[in-house]
């Protein structure tokens, strides 16, 4: 059966009563407050609601992971980062990244970043938890993603392109920016095809939890989100790169 969560205190029944159909639903209620989605991220649970929904949180089996390591860069892909005039930075521009993620897509006209999610996620990049990585042509955004880093795993929460390639390109510098700066996995929450092609697979949810046990311990929400002033979440892994 489905929990029903008060708002406090701050309690996830176990992933593994989550459900198997739809996938992954564990809980709904709770709120979405900075406790309360640190406690969620750092157990492999994460929320995904509509409008008009409670919310609701998800911890999927298989869970899709991407180990920086292994990113996939085709020789199209290089050329066109090294040829286009793209750059990549870090944390300039995040309220503008999580907006063009919530943009309707083509032949899609909802989201799922709802206005209280889009404040929570802005709330947790003013205590320096959540980023953004932005990729720039001439001098417009032309894509990005975001995120919440924990010790060294980054989980990854939307992306976007305006340019083609963009939102590629802003994976593959967060991937390298892991690898030089110690970062371990990083969080594709659910299967698509799309980060397949880029490294990214398919692992137990059992094992992805084994993982952060080890490499997270003890969630202490004031230890990951340092106090920032906002909009300037200190970017924590290597200097990004300037091309591949």
């Amino acid at each position: 059966m489905l929990s029903w969560l008060p708002e406090k205190p701050v309690d996830f029944p176990p992933v593994s009563s989550a459900l198997d159909e739809p996938d992954g639903l564990l809980a709904a209620g709770g709120a979405l407050t900075p406790d309360w989605l640190l406690a969620a991220y750092r157990r492999g649970i994460f929320p995904w609601y509509s409008d008009g929904q409670p919310l609701l949180w998800w911890s999927p089996n298989p869970r899709m992971v991407l180990f920086p390591e292994r990113i996939r860069v085709r020789r199209s892909l290089a050329k066109r980062w090294r040829n286009a005039g793209f750059g990549v930075t870090a944390n300039t521009a995040f309220d503008s990244v999580i907006d063009a993620c919530a943009a309707p897509r083509e032949g899609d006209s909802g989201t799922w970043i709802t206005g209280a999610m889009r404040d929570a996620y802005c709330r947790l990049h003013d205590m320096g938890s959540a980023h953004s990585l932005e990729v720039w042509q001439a001098g417009e955004l032309a894509g990005g993603l975001y995120g919440i880093a924990l010790g060294p795993v980054f989980f990854g929460e939307s992306m976007f392109s305006r340019k083609s390639d963009a939102s590629k390109i802003a994976l593959v510098a967060l991937a390298r920016s892991m690898q030089a700066g110690g970062g371990r996995l990083i969080d594709c929450q659910m299967h698509t095809s799309h980060l397949a092609s880029l490294g990214a697979q398919d692992i137990a949810r059992s094992t992805f939890v084994s993982y952060l046990d080890q490499w997270l311990g003890q969630l202490a929400s004031e230890a990951h989100g340092r106090s920032s002033v906002a909009g300037a979440a200190t970017w924590p892994f290597a200097p990004l790169p300037a091309q591949t």
